[in-house]
């Protein structure tokens, strides 16, 4: 196997990783243990503890997979533009800080609601609401980090250009739903609209990488032998 390929590969089982570790947590774990009603979400924690650390474990993994990924694309499209590579791996990076402050603060409402501290649900429905809103300002990062990988999609010609023209597309539409999610709170559906093109190109780039690494390889140089003149 190339190495270029190899590298695109290990960059998509990293994103891969992400892809799995953040729906688990955000889409399965969450909904199952918090609710609008404090009482209920501290009853929820206490039941289910076991549940609770897994969602810190997963978003845990969220943070060590989001760091890989920044890493193996960084040395992926490094050779296209170090600009832009240096974009993706320092806005990935700055996504998994933003999943470890959400891990640390939700590993402190798993913490309180077994041992609380003053007003039990209270508290811990607010390092839930503080755990929410990371992630909901986090979008920014989400989407600044697939600016630079489009562009390097589009320069390199390793995929097909509608991947990079999506990945753009939904890095500017990630970017703005955290606005929309803020100035227009009564219209989420718009916010989440938004983050659709971000969805499919992502899901699109990881199936590329697994399955197809990159489509040209970069041309090897030659020395040409010199020809041996007859005496």
């Amino acid at each position: 196997m190339h190495a270029l390929t190899r590298t695109a590969r290990l960059a998509g089982l990293c994103y891969l990783g992400n892809a799995i570790t953040g729906m688990l947590g955000l889409l399965l774990v969450r909904p199952r243990l918090f609710a609008d009603d404090p009482q209920t979400t501290l009853a929820n924690l206490v039941a289910h503890e076991s549940l609770a650390r897994a969602g810190v474990a997963l978003e845990l993994g969220m943070v060590v997979t989001q760091t890989l990924a920044a890493v193996w694309f960084y040395r992926l499209f490094r050779s296209v533009s170090s600009f832009a590579a240096s974009g993706i791996a320092a806005f990935g990076l700055v996504s998994a800080t933003v999943g470890l402050v959400s891990a640390a603060v939700l590993a402190t409402a798993v913490g309180v609601s077994g041992d609380p501290v003053g007003d039990g649900a209270a508290n811990v429905q607010l390092l839930h609401l503080v755990s929410e809103s990371l992630w909901g300002v986090g979008a920014v990062f989400f989407g600044l980090w697939l600016l630079p990988m489009g562009w390097c999609v589009l320069r390199s010609g390793w995929m097909p250009r509608i991947l990079g023209w999506v990945l753009v597309t939904g890095g500017v539409g990630y970017v703005l739903s955290a606005f929309v999610r803020y100035l227009a709170p009564d219209a989420p559906a718009v916010a989440e609209a938004l983050t659709y093109p971000a969805a499919v190109g992502e899901l699109w780039m990881v199936g590329y990488l697994l399955v197809r690494g990159v489509r040209q390889q970069p041309k090897t140089q030659t020395v040409p032998t010199p020809t041996p003149v007859a005496g």
